[in-house]
């Protein structure tokens, strides 16, 4: 029997698809108007704080203005650790569970880990690494608090790794393995060379995940109102800075942390730009 828009059937499902569209387009449009308004207001709140000062002063004491540099400073050092103490592991852990170990029970059990470790609280990591650094030490430090920022990266660069590396055809490593090249040679020459903007994308978005926590830094690295470049001592940080001024009851410092919140969303916002360009030029070779 052929449908026609006069059958009762087709009329069904005519109105079926109306609702599921409508609903569809409903949310998308409740979850885009949150966001709108998020970043509307973070904008007209942090835009007008920006200035020179911002990025040339330090952290000003109560009812004093100043700027954000130790802050910015303090992030970007212990960032830069963390990546550099995270991405060699989260490579490395993720081309054995692609190249090594596939089908591995140990491989299976590192991917477990992985996963909890993905969906973990931060706060929690925060005192893990309280317990194994900082009290030990006796004191705060930019060390601990980059360790921390590195377990978060961690499993965010072995999973991003093993995928990538998994993507890479088969047939490149039986070609590697015809003209007699080892394993390891295999890796580095061919597999790591064709997975190397997913493998750059996921540690620019571990950057990104990293780059706004608040709640492992207050266990480890604390804060500094100064200019510090001593890893062994208390840092400041621009997420720690923000959830302190937010809270104060001082004019110059919620604007401070307006300016703060906007700094760091905008960074997310370009890393994640440059992720998915990586990712689009990938998928277009």
């Amino acid at each position: 029997m052929a449908v026609t828009a006069d059958n009762p059937l087709y009329t069904r499902r005519r109105v079926r698809n109306t609702v599921a569209k409508t609903l569809a387009y409903a949310a998308t449009a409740f979850g885009l108007g949150w966001l709108i308004l998020i970043l509307g207001i973070l904008v007209f709140e942090g835009i007008g704080g920006l200035s020179l000062s911002v990025f040339t002063e330090n952290t000003p004491p109560p009812g004093s203005a100043g700027g954000l540099l130790n802050a910015i400073m303090g992030s970007i050092v212990m960032t830069v650790l963390a990546i550099a103490i995270g991405t060699p592991i989260g490579i490395l852990a993720g081309t054995y569970l692609a190249e090594y170990g596939r089908h591995d029970k140990l491989a299976m059990i590192v991917r477990f880990i992985n996963d909890i470790l993905l969906s973990a609280p931060s706060i929690v990591i925060g005192l893990f690494v309280y317990e194994i650094m900082v009290e030990p030490m006796g004191h705060f430090s930019g060390y601990a608090g980059s360790v921390a920022l590195a377990v978060i990266v961690i499993p965010v660069v072995v999973r991003t790794t093993e995928d990538m590396l998994t993507l890479v055809p088969d047939t490149l490593r039986e070609a590697a393995a015809s003209i007699g090249l080892p394993r390891a040679h295999m890796i580095v020459r061919i597999a790591y060379r064709a997975a190397r903007a997913g493998i750059v994308t996921g540690i620019l978005l571990a950057i990104a995940r990293i780059s706004g926590e608040t709640a492992p830094l207050l266990f480890t690295a604390l804060n500094n109102q100064f200019f510090s470049l001593n890893m062994n001592a208390p840092m400041p940080s621009l997420p720690v800075v923000i959830f302190q001024f937010a809270l104060s009851p001082y004019e110059e410092w919620q604007k401070l942390a307006w300016t703060g919140a906007l700094l760091i969303t905008v960074t997310v916002l370009a890393l994640s730009i440059i992720a998915r360009s990586l990712t689009a030029t990938r998928k277009s070779s």
